[in-house]
């Protein structure tokens, strides 16, 4: 399996907003592109006092194919989709993990 973690650090006075937006709108939108099959959010508690609150948006791939053909046709756009409504207000950043048997 294949987890993809987006970081997302979004401004506080956003924060609310910007959680409602990915669960309700942003989150199905790449669910349905039909390559994760499941999701995970996740919100930093040891926060460094910038700002902002962080979350981590999780992906999971069943296979790594499924993860290239998502990056290579949708991430860009779904991050752009972010900009347009945040531009400003958050800072990101993706990786890939791949797990691995205890």
């Amino acid at each position: 399996m294949y987890l993809q973690n987006v970081t997302f650090n979004i401004d506080t006075q956003a924060e609310v907003e910007f959680l409602s937006w990915m669960k309700s709108q942003h989150i199905p939108e790449i669910m349905a592109t039909g390559l994760p099959t499941n999701f995970k959010i996740l919100k930093l508690l040891t926060e460094v006092h910038n700002g902002g609150a962080t979350y981590s948006f999780q992906y999971a791939f069943e296979t790594k194919q499924h993860y290239d053909i998502y990056e290579a046709i949708h991430f860009d756009e779904f991050i752009a989709k972010v900009d347009a409504r945040y531009k400003g207000k958050y800072v990101f950043f993706a990786s890939l993990l791949q797990e691995m048997d205890a």
